[in-house]
């Protein structure tokens, strides 16, 4: 015959207060283990923040460059276009003749009309301030004359207000000369027409000597 269990009634304040200390021992460890996750996820992103500072720091900045696209002013209906792309390396920071990129050129007669365009690779690229002086050679043009031809081009960065040059300007027309020095234009002679672009140039550190 079985013997059935009556609940003694007595114990109930005990174990109320047990399982409230129980209760409030595995709150405060649960606090506890929070307030250490929290701190450790704190400390890690501060951690992360650091060195995501630190890296561009660590980052060896490139040596010249020489970017962007941009329409010339004109009071005609022609459509003038330079679009750079030129940087030099640190590691070729003495040697201006190791800058690689690409350079285009187009000149229409008005915006999609007639004209004529070539575009090239870098072979040179020199920046004192925020000013550029680059060559390349063509390697394709409607001009087929030019092709193989080295160009020169002067970029000076005025924020949206800036000038460009190019080693043609005293003859009319790109002649592509082999015979142009390398780094070789002339004066940013011509403005930028606003609104349509904007050129960065970044200043070449210049290996002094130290002894």
């Amino acid at each position: 015959m079985s013997r059935t269990t009556t609940p003694n009634t007595r114990n109930y304040p005990r174990v109320i207060a047990v399982g409230a200390a129980l209760l409030m021992t595995a709150g405060a460890a649960g606090v506890a283990v929070a307030s250490g996750d929290d701190t450790a996820r704190s400390a890690s992103h501060a951690e992360a923040r650091a060195e995501a500072r630190a890296e561009p720091q660590a980052k060896s900045r490139e040596a010249a460059a020489l970017t962007g696209s941009a329409k010339m002013f004109r009071k005609t209906t022609e459509d003038v276009t330079f679009t750079f792309d030129a940087h030099l390396t640190a590691k070729n920071n003495g040697d201006p003749s190791k800058a690689t990129g690409t350079f285009r050129f187009v000149h229409l007669d008005k915006p999609g009309g007639d004209g004529g365009w070539a575009k090239g690779r870098i072979d040179c690229l020199m920046t004192g301030g925020k000013v550029a002086t680059a060559t390349g050679i063509i390697t394709d043009s409607n001009l087929k004359d030019i092709k193989g031809g080295r160009v020169g081009f002067t970029v000076h960065d005025q924020g949206k207000k800036d000038r460009v040059g190019y080693s043609w300007a005293a003859v009319g027309r790109p002649d592509g000369t082999k015979k142009l020095p390398k780094c070789t234009s002339s004066a940013p002679h011509e403005k930028v027409r606003q609104g349509t672009g904007d050129f960065q140039v970044v200043p070449w550190k210049v290996p002094y000597p130290t002894n």
